[in-house]
C-alpha cells in the first residue's frame, strides 16, 4: 500500500466517525418528528395542506446553502449544530410522505373490521394501521438515510468533520484519489446502511426474526465502529484535563507553566478557509500546538464570514485571515487604505468591536491578482488590468464564487470598466488550469499561488490600486487572546515569511505532490529563528 493511501485509511476512522455522529442522530429524531407528524397529516386535512407545502420547499432549498442558513440563524455557530439541524431537516420529507401514503394505503376493510372489533382509535392505529403501513414507512426512512448519509459530505466547510473531508481537500490540492477515496467511502456507507434497513424491512414481512436481529446488530455495529474513535477520544481527554486540572479555555499562570507543559492537552481548533495556503498555514499552527504539548483540531474549508464569526464567538481559537478581507468584508470599508495603516486600523477595530487578538503579520502579502496567458499578454500587450477594459466585452474572467460576491470585485470593475466582462464561478483549484487551457481569458488568482509560475501565467499590475493590501494577520478569538502559553507557542511565526517562501510552499503542494503538513515543516525549518 503507498504512503498516500495508508494516510487516506489512518483519517478514515475519525472521519467515518464523525460522518456517522452527524447523520444517524439526525435520521433517528427525523423518525421521531416525521413519523407523527405524517399520521397528523393523515387525520387532518387542514394539517396537511399547510405541512407538505412547508417541508417540501425546505426540500428545494440547495444543502450548502441550508448549512449556512444554519450557521445563520444560530448565531455564527459552526461544527456539530448547524450541521445536525440541516441534516435533519433534510431526513423528514421522504418520512413523512411515505408515513401518509402508507396510513392511506391500508385496507379500508382492515379498519372497519377493527373498528368492529370495539378498537378505539388510538388501538386502530398502533395495532392495525402503522403495522400495515411499516414497510412504506420504512422505504421512507431508507430513502431519508441514503439522503443525510450523500448530504452529510456537505457538513465540511461549516467546521463539522466528515467524509467529506476527503473531498473538499482533495479538490483544493488536486489529489483524485483523495477525492474518489472519500466518494466511495460516502457510497459504501449508504449502501451498507440501505441494504441493512432493506434486510430489516424484507424480514419483517416474512416473519423471519433471526434475520432482524442480526441485522439491527449489524447496525449496531457499524454505529460502534464509527463512533467508537471518538468516545475513547473524548473520555480520553476528559481524563486528560482532570489530571492536569485545566479546562481547555483556562489561562495558564507564569509558575503553573514551569510545573505542566505549556498547553497542557488542551485542545486548540483551528480555522482554515478552503484553498492550499490556508491548509498549509492550518498545519503550520498546529505543529506549534502540538510542540507547546496541545491538541490541535483542524476545521478547515469554511468561508471568509463563517470563520470569522466563528473566531468571533469562541467557536474556533486561531486562524489566519487577511487584511484586505477583513477590512471590506467584515469591518464594511468602502475604501482600501496604506498597508501600514491598514493593519493598525484592522487590528484595532477587531480588539474593540469583537475582542479578537490580531497577534501580527506572518511576513507575506497574499492579495488578489487578475492573471493571464504569458503569451497572450506579451502578444495582446496586457500589461496592467486597464489594458483589459477595451476587450472587456469579449473576455471571460473564471473566479471562485466567493470573489465575484466580493466588494474589492465590484471596485474592480468600476474602477477599469470591466462591467461587461463575462463572469465564470468555480473552485479556486480548477481556475488557474483554466486560464492555461483558454477555457477563460483572465483568472483572479492569488499573489502567492505557485501555479502562477508552475502554467507560466503573466500577473497583471493594479496601478488604480482598486485591490487592498493583503497581509496574512494570525488571528486569536477572545478567549484565546487570553491563553499566555498559546500566545507564547504562535509568537513565532509572526514576521516569519516571505512571499517567496508562501510561494514555493503553495507549489510544492499544488504541483509537486507534498501533502500540507509537509510543506509546512519545510516552510518552519526553512525560515530558523532564535526560539
Amino acid at each position: 500500500m503507498s504512503p498516500r493511501l495508508q494516510l487516506l485509511f489512518e483519517q478514515l476512522p475519525n472521519l467515518l466517525g464523525g460522518h456517522l455522529s452527524l447523520a444517524v442522530p439526525a435520521i433517528f429524531v427525523g423518525v421521531l418528528i416525521s413519523v407523527p407528524l405524517g399520521i397528523l397529516c393523515v387525520k387532518s386535512a387542514a394539517v396537511r395542506g399547510p405541512v407538505m407545502t412547508v417541508i417540501s420547499l425546505v426540500q428545494t432549498v440547495p444543502s450548502i446553502a441550508l448549512l449556512a442558513i444554519m450557521v445563520a440563524v444560530l448565531g455564527g455557530t459552526i461544527g456539530y449544530r448547524p450541521a445536525f439541524i440541516a441534516l435533519l431537516v433534510y431526513s423528514i420529507l421522504p418520512i413523512v410522505r411515505n408515513t401518509i401514503v402508507g396510513l392511506d394505503g391500508v385496507d379500508p376493510a382492515m379498519k372497519e373490521a377493527a373498528r368492529a372489533v370495539g378498537m378505539r382509535p388510538a388501538q386502530q392505529l398502533l395495532k392495525v394501521e402503522l403495522p400495515l403501513a411499516f414497510p412504506v414507512i420504512l422505504a421512507g426512512i431508507r430513502t431519508a438515510t441514503v439522503w443525510v448519509v450523500g448530504i452529510a459530505t456537505l457538513s465540511t466547510p461549516v467546521g463539522a468533520p466528515s467524509l467529506g473531508n476527503y473531498i473538499f481537500s482533495g479538490l483544493q490540492l488536486r489529489d483524485w484519489q483523495r477525492v474518489l477515496f472519500g466518494c466511495v467511502a460516502t457510497m459504501t456507507l449508504s449502501l451498507v446502511l440501505d441494504q441493512l434497513i432493506a434486510l430489516i424491512e424484507t424480514s419483517l414481512q416474512k416473519r423471519r426474526m433471526a434475520v432482524v436481529w442480526a441485522a439491527t446488530a449489524g447496525l449496531a455495529t457499524l454505529l460502534f465502529v464509527g463512533l467508537a474513535p471518538q468516545l475513547f477520544r473524548s473520555t480520553a481527554n476528559g481524563f486528560a484535563g482532570m489530571a492536569t486540572g485545566k479546562s481547555r479555555t483556562s489561562s495558564v499562570t507564569p509558575g503553573a507553566v514551569d510545573k505542566l507543559p505549556p498547553l497542557a492537552n488542551q485542545n486548540i481548533r483551528i480555522g482554515a478557509k478552503g484553498f492550499t495556503e490556508q491548509l498549509i498555514l492550518t498545519e503550520l499552527i498546529a505543529d506549534r500546538v502540538r510542540a507547546a504539548g496541545g491538541m490541535p483540531k483542524r476545521l478547515g474549508n469554511m468561508g471568509s464570514t463563517i470563520v470569522f464569526d466563528a473566531l468571533a464567538k469562541n467557536t474556533v481559537d486561531v486562524y489566519v485571515d487577511y487584511t484586505g478581507t477583513l477590512w471590506s468584508t467584515v469591518l464594511k470599508e468602502p475604501e482600501p487604505i496604506g498597508r501600514a495603516a491598514m493593519r493598525v486600523a484592522v487590528a484595532g477595530r477587531l480588539y474593540d468591536d469583537y475582542g479578537i487578538v490580531a497577534l501580527g503579520s506572518l511576513g507575506f502579502e497574499n492579495t488578489y491578482a487578475l492573471v493571464v496567458q504569458a503569451d497572450q499578454a506579451s502578444s495582446r500587450g496586457l500589461r496592467t488590468i486597464a489594458d483589459l477594459t477595451p476587450l472587456a466585452g469579449q473576455l471571460r474572467i473564471g473566479g471562485d464564487p466567493e470573489f465575484f460576491g466580493r466588494p474589492e470585485w465590484e471596485r474592480v470593475r468600476a474602477l477599469y470598466g470591466l462591467s461587461g466582462i463575462q463572469q465564470v464561478g468555480m473552485d479556486s483549484t480548477f481556475m488557474y488550469q483554466a486560464v492555461a487551457d483558454g477555457q477563460v481569458d483572465v483568472a483572479a488568482g492569488f499573489s502567492t499561488d505557485g501555479r502562477i509560475d508552475a502554467f507560466n501565467l503573466a500577473v497583471l499590475d493594479d496601478p488604480e490600486e482598486a485591490f487592498p493590501p493583503y497581509d496574512a494577520v494570525l488571528l486569536l478569538s477572545p478567549e484565546a487572546a487570553e491563553n499566555r502559553p498559546l500566545v507564547a507557542a504562535l509568537r513565532p511565526l509572526v514576521n516569519r515569511f516571505s512571499v517567496a517562501d508562501m510561494r514555493a510552499a503553495n507549489r510544492s503542494v499544488d504541483e509537486d505532490g507534498t501533502t500540507p503538513r509537509e510543506a509546512a515543516q519545510l516552510l518552519w525549518s526553512g525560515n530558523p529563528v532564535a526560539e
